[in-house]
């Protein structure tokens, strides 16, 4: 009988420690990576998946149908462009190079008209103050 040489010996004892060390971690405490998604930069950023959550704190029961999400989809879209070009407009008049919250206020001001800007800007002036406490 051939005996396998001392290398191919060492080569596979390492392999085996190797699939071992990678199977069971060393410390029994030690947590587990959790596997998350993936954003793809496809082009396929959506807001449709706020639309439900939204609704549901709004008018509990009721739906939204596809067409209905993808029109909602584009509309948020095509809002969020139209404040970020204001908003980057109003910082490149002012001669600075920072967009801060004021810029996007002033915007939105600007774009949305009477009652709806003023509701607008009152309930973001809420979520700020929220967001900032609660860090």
């Amino acid at each position: 009988m051939h005996e396998p040489s001392s290398e191919m010996s060492e080569e596979s004892l390492a392999t085996k420690e190797a699939e071992s060390s990678e199977a069971e971690p060393k410390n029994p405490k030690q947590k587990t990576l959790k596997r998350h998604r993936r954003r793809h930069s496809d082009g396929f950023d959506s807001f449709a998946t706020y639309f439900p959550r939204v609704l549901k704190r709004v008018h509990e029961g009721l739906s939204l149908s596809q067409e209905a999400v993808n029109v909602m989809d584009s509309f948020v879209k095509d809002i969020f462009e139209r404040i970020a070009n204001e908003a980057a407009r109003l910082v490149r008049s002012s001669k600075r190079s920072t967009l801060s919250s004021r810029e996007i206020q002033t915007s939105v001001r600007l774009l949305l008209p009477g009652e709806v800007g003023k509701h607008a800007v009152s309930n973001a002036s809420k979520a700020v103050i929220r967001y900032t406490t609660g860090k």
